[in-house]
């Protein structure tokens, strides 16, 4: 496994424990806070084709 997919899962398993401990103890911006950080991970965005004519 590279290192971006190990960084980008481990990312989204923090944001899933922030979103669960924001709902247990009932603030909404930890909890908004974990929803975004699994989101934003850095394998989704996908760099442009450029075309080589």
């Amino acid at each position: 496994m590279s290192a971006q997919k190990t960084t980008d899962k481990s990312d989204k398993i923090k944001g899933s424990i922030k979103e669960a401990i924001g709902k247990l103890v009932g603030d909404p911006k930890v909890e908004a806070e974990g929803k975004s950080q699994q989101k934003l991970l850095k394998s989704d965005v996908k760099p442009k084709a450029t075309s080589k004519s």
